[in-house]
């Protein structure tokens, strides 16, 4: 709860304590009597509460107007002016309670709605077991190096990015890649910050310090979004302007009506902006708790109620909608060649195999052990290609242009498929193909996102026609925009229609930054770590599974039914109070404590909103949470 809230409720409600026992418990009326002075309850109650209202206009009321948020808090000034022109002293203290009360019960609401966001705060590591000198010391993990070794209790988490070095054991990394069942890691296995050891022991070398660590970079991007409000800025102006009209007009018409100004005072007394102000922030927030379940890390309210409508979804291919893992496609022989395909492969592999090149990977990782034989004299040509000596043959491999066949270089054409071609002995002996290899989610999230949202689907990618086509063929995506770079990613997110807004991008890498800043919502594949796609995004998937987006857009769906249906609620018990109020059958006093009771309802029904969507099979949420 914030203090500057907390203190200033508690300073009405002591107040009206104080004045309610004195006048009504010692039947007297003045508070205290200082010679032949008479301080009367009345007289300090209005100073003291004016006082408290002063402070609220000054410090929040006129920030609302001056961020053009002013209708309802019209309201709630006029209430308050109205009770201490007509003398009801006792009407404004209620209305003061009303008032501080629902924001503290909004600040409790909200610190309900985010616990599995302040939950990730708090379970931060700190410590780590430093081993120095055979010792084992405590350390800030701030203080940790590169290359520092650290012991990993059984029980404990893992402080930062390292690798196993001594030990076996099991972790739980289900709160960084949804897994729930337990990893076994081994020597050489790589461990991510936030992972919780089983019941072994392990040594570890840090490989990335804190600040650049997984659960660190987790918790880096949910400060973010606690430090951005959930503003609720268009559903407030959809309402606020005819609720306020609304409210004055059946106040005015009471007034005329009865020819008494006290029942425009009883009007405006039941009048609250506080499903406004207090149900639909907490209402977002809850969507954001829920979204943080899930592994989806929101920064804003704003990102709800966009991808709540949005119309357009757009995705990156490599590393998006594909595994960023080539596999093989074809091993195609020369046409004069004696060499079969298992040899090309065999030997591709063997001078491929201390490449870092990620088509060199994907060709290692995929090969038989069996294929691979012993090579010397290797030498690699950055961006071109490998070279060596297997089994007494001059082995090349990698671009056309940099094997150079001597005897048919003219007639061979460089495909284009994703390619390395291979020469032995100076002469071309063939080429290997690879394909993207689609995420096994993917056609389904797509599916799904057109039965969810009848969103329009495009991919947006710098490859080639063919492989961009291909991968579009088989995910059911019509519009593909191939060999595009990045400020055309952007030209062709912002040239989408009016009627087919918001757009929603999705991407993974560095280059896809500026394609989420230029959305309206930009979505980072985030489960890798920082990245600038991340800093840019407005929301980040922190596990390795597209169909996130499914759950993204389900509980925005949800959340944003639940706000509506709550601000609408509210306002229809209010204005049915008012009605009531316009007859002067609520007297000022019990019409704030009505009040109180509406406010509650609405904040209730707000944490609705962290409750899972129902109809999983339309929704794309799955049934249980990992």
């Amino acid at each position: 709860m914030s203090f500057k809230r907390q203190w200033k409720f508690f300073c009405v409600l002591a107040i009206g304590i104080v004045a309610f026992i004195c006048q009504f418990g010692l039947k007297t009326k003045s508070l205290f009597q200082l010679g032949s002075l008479q301080f009367p309850i009345e007289t300090i109650l209005m100073d003291l509460v004016g006082v408290i209202m002063a402070y609220s206009l000054i410090t929040e009321i006129v920030g609302d107007f001056k961020s053009g948020r002013y209708g309802v808090d019209i309201l709630a000034v006029i209430a308050v002016v109205s009770t201490i022109l007509i003398g009801d002293i006792w009407a404004e203290w209620m209305i003061l309670v009303m008032m501080t009360g629902g924001q503290a019960l909004e600040d409790y609401a909200t610190g309900q709605a985010d616990k599995e966001l302040r939950s990730l705060l708090n379970n931060s590591p700190t410590i780590a077991n430093k081993i120095s000198n055979q010792k084992i010391i405590s350390v800030n993990v701030e203080q940790l190096a590169i290359g520092d070794h650290i012991l990993i209790k059984p029980g404990e988490q893992v402080p930062v990015d390292g690798k196993v070095i001594k030990g076996e054991s099991t972790f739980d990394q289900s709160s960084l890649t949804g897994e729930s069942v337990p990893v076994a890691k081994n020597p050489g296995d790589q461990l991510m910050s936030g992972s919780i050891n089983g019941s072994v022991a392990v040594e570890m070398a840090v490989t990335k310090k804190a600040s650049d660590s997984e659960y660190q970079t987790i918790v880096s991007l949910v400060k973010s979004s606690q430090a951005q409000p959930a503003k609720f800025v268009k559903m407030a102006d959809r309402y606020a302007v005819p609720f306020t009209i609304i409210s004055l007009v059946i106040g005015l018409a009471a007034w005329i009506h009865s020819g008494n100004p006290i029942n425009f005072a009883e009007v405006m007394v039941v009048a609250s902006p506080c499903p406004l102000l207090i149900a639909a922030p907490v209402a977002l927030v809850s969507g954001m708790s829920s979204m943080s379940k899930h592994h989806i890390i929101v920064k804003s309210g704003p990102t709800l109620e966009q991808l709540a409508t949005a119309k357009t979804f757009a995705f990156d291919k490599t590393g998006t909608l594909t595994e960023n893992q080539l596999v093989i496609d074809e091993i195609i022989p020369a046409d004069n060649s004696s060499y079969s395909a298992e040899t090309l492969q065999s030997y591709a592999t063997s001078v491929e195999q201390q490449s870092s090149h990620i088509i060199a990977n994907s060709l290692v990782k995929v090969a038989d052990k069996k294929l691979l034989k012993p090579a010397t004299q290797i030498k690699e040509s950055t961006g071109q290609g490998v070279s060596g000596i297997v089994e007494n043959h001059l082995v090349k491999v990698g671009k056309l242009s940099y094997i150079k066949p001597e005897d048919n270089f003219q007639k061979v054409q460089e495909t284009n498929a994703t390619a390395i071609y291979i020469s032995i002995d100076n002469k071309y002996a063939g080429c290997i193909t690879f394909k993207d290899q689609v995420r096994p989610e993917s056609a389904q999230t797509i599916k799904r996102l057109r039965r969810q949202s009848n969103a329009h689907i495009m991919m947006l990618t710098g490859d080639h026609k063919d492989v961009a086509t291909k991968i579009g063929k088989a995910l059911n995506v019509k519009d593909i925009r191939y060999e595009l770079l990045p400020a055309e990613k952007i030209a062709a997110i912002k040239n989408v229609k009016k009627e087919n807004r918001p757009v929603v991008m999705t991407g993974d890498g560095i280059n896809d930054a500026p394609s989420l800043s230029a959305a309206d919502v930009g979505i980072a594949m985030g489960a890798k770590g920082a990245s600038a796609a991340s800093e840019s995004a407005d929301a980040i998937i922190m596990v390795n599974d597209l169909s996130k987006i499914n759950d993204a857009v389900a509980i925005s769906k949800h959340t944003m039914k639940v706000a509506n249906i709550d601000v609408l609620t509210a306002i229809t018990i209010v204005i049915i109070i008012e009605l009531i109020a316009f007859t002067g059958a609520i007297p000022a006093f019990w019409g704030a404590i009505l009040q109180e009771v509406v406010d509650m309802i609405s904040i209730s029904l707000a944490l609705l909103a962290k409750t899972t969507p129902k109809n999983p099979e339309q929704t794309g949420i799955s049934k249980t949470t990992n």
